[in-house]
């Protein structure tokens, strides 16, 4: 009887040492789970890249940073506001800074290319006023400078001996009928000689001056000296000395240089802060250290079609003649856009048709806002709207903010529903943001649709050896980073169109891991043939 109770008490005692330990090895379980996380490392530029472990980023070399859950604000808030929340070290270790969205007087420097001309008010063509023959030239070549009232040339012709003698003749009668005093026959060849008098002026070109020495010497000249209408430069010799020549032919082209003109061609964007009577300054490389200044004088009413830019004329004085007609010039105009809302130009990220910022909407957290730019200006952009004064947005550290959000935020809204304007959920291809794998036989048919957006769903492709497999990428996404897909050991390129769908057929002879990537190498996907 003894042994039978002792070997129910030793029985006891075993059972209740199993439970009680069970019991103890179940809570130390759950309070190690509670205490004991799974550590994940991942690259803030890459956030494809994901490993277990601390090291480098086999793309770029950046030290992976570890990704931790985040308490600032909870799950649902943070869905709902599209924000991301940053630890105090991931901060540290993006380099994040913050500066107030504040009201400052902005000016801008248009720049522009421009060609020197010569001002059309100070251009002058001297032409054969008659037919007949160049007996002399006094200017015989181009580039000579020349005074207004200098000989040019002299022009034969027998119809000016003609109508010298005939104005002689009026002149002698007119004084004759003066002396007999008679009024009729001098009002009648008063008229005559005017009509004479007109002719040499008009059509023979003959001065006030030359006139009045035919009238005081009575001599009949066989040619005609014309002289220059401006002190300029010889641009153009035209005519030769012996040679005949028609009425109205181009003999000289004269142009004063002491003001010339500057065409400017000012791009479409810019022409809103162009305006007649603003101030140029222009650089040539002839004189890098010399700076001219003029003014706007003429704005072209028609925008150029293939340029897509506006002629502005600008003018500036010549007086020492540096500016040389088809000189190249570099020219700025420098315009007060005045006091308006600013953010630093590092602090906007351009999120394909879409300008963002960061804002700090509480304590190292932040939210994508987008923003309408304005003018920019050395180093800060005008908001036109999207944030208002005070708001604090990260000058620094926007693009690893921007990854971050990818990472801890895979199936809230995209912030960078910019890149595509037309809207598709993960739910069109049947494949869950959570599931990191596809096989085959998940597909009928053997074919795997693939969604690019920001980066490959899934992105883990199990296969089987000698099987042909369809894979179906759709890229919904405007960014050039991902507008090509790479299988480097299948020797496979294929672009990739927005929003359309592109299918690569391969049938993979070798089993093993095989990485596709994207065309910059900065998106990556494993295809594992089994």
């Amino acid at each position: 009887m003894k042994p039978l109770v002792l070997v129910f008490f030793v029985m006891l005692g075993s059972l209740w040492g199993c439970t009680g330990g069970s019991e103890n090895h179940s809570g130390e379980h759950q309070s190690g789970t509670g205490a004991e996380q799974k550590e994940i490392y991942t690259c803030p530029m890459h956030p494809s890249v994901v490993s277990d472990r601390p090291g480098a980023c086999p793309v770029c070399g950046m030290a992976l940073v570890k990704k931790s859950a985040q308490q600032e604000i909870s799950s649902d808030q943070q869905a709902s506001l599209q924000a991301i929340s940053l630890s105090p070290t991931q901060r540290v270790l993006a380099n994040i800074t913050t500066v107030p969205v504040e009201r400052r007087k902005m000016s801008k420097e248009i720049s522009a290319v421009g060609i020197v001309d010569v001002a059309e008010p100070s251009l002058a063509t001297v032409s054969a006023r008659f037919r007949g023959r160049i007996e002399r030239l006094h200017i015989n070549a181009t580039g000579i400078s020349i005074r207004k009232g200098e000989p040019l040339f002299d022009l034969y012709s027998p119809d000016l001996l003609t109508a010298q003698r005939e104005y002689l003749v009026a002149l002698s009668q007119l004084r004759s009928a003066q002396e007999r005093g008679d009024a009729s026959t001098s009002r009648m060849q008063e008229s005559l000689l005017r009509g004479v008098r007109d002719r040499l002026t008009i059509h023979f070109g003959m001065t006030e001056q030359q006139i009045k020495e035919l009238e005081e010497s009575q001599e009949i000249r066989s040619t005609l000296t014309f002289v220059s209408p401006l002190t300029g430069t010889v641009l153009e010799k035209l005519v030769q000395e012996g040679q005949y020549v028609d009425e109205g032919l181009p003999l000289y082209r004269l142009a004063d240089l002491s003001t010339v003109w500057v065409y400017l061609d000012i791009y479409e964007q810019d022409l809103r802060f162009i305006r007649k009577g603003q101030e140029v300054t222009i650089r040539t490389s002839a004189y890098p250290a010399e700076v001219f200044r003029g003014r706007i004088t003429f704005v072209d009413p028609v925008l150029g079609s293939e340029t897509r830019t506006v002629r502005v004329r600008t003018e500036f004085p010549n007086s020492q003649g540096k500016l040389k007609p088809k000189m190249f010039v570099e020219a700025s105009v420098r315009v007060d856009i005045g006091s308006v809302k600013v953010v630093p130009a590092s602090a906007v990220l351009t999120m394909g048709k879409r300008n963002v910022v960061w804002v700090e909407v509480k304590e190292n957290t932040f939210e994508p806002r987008a923003v309408v730019l304005g003018t920019r200006s050395d180093s800060f952009y005008e908001i036109v709207s999207g944030v208002e004064i005070g708001e604090h947005v990260a000058s620094t550290g926007g693009y690893l903010i921007d990854s971050e959000s990818l990472l801890q935020s895979p199936t809230t809204p995209d912030p960078h529903a910019g890149h595509s304007s037309t809207k598709r959920s993960d739910d069109r291809w049947g494949i869950e943001s959570s599931n990191a794998e596809a096989t085959v036989s998940d597909i009928a048919h053997r074919e795997i649709e693939i969604l690019v957006k920001g980066r490959y769903k899934p992105d883990v492709i199990r296969v089987k050896k000698g099987e042909r497999v369809h894979l179906k990428f759709f890229r919904d996404e405007d960014s050039d980073c991902t507008n090509e897909v790479v299988f480097d050991d299948f020797n496979i390129r294929r672009r990739l169109p927005a929003r359309k769908l592109t299918t690569i057929e391969l049938t993979p002879t070798r089993a093993g891991e095989f990485k596709f990537t994207c065309g910059m190498a900065m998106v990556h996907g494993t295809l594992i043939v089994e």
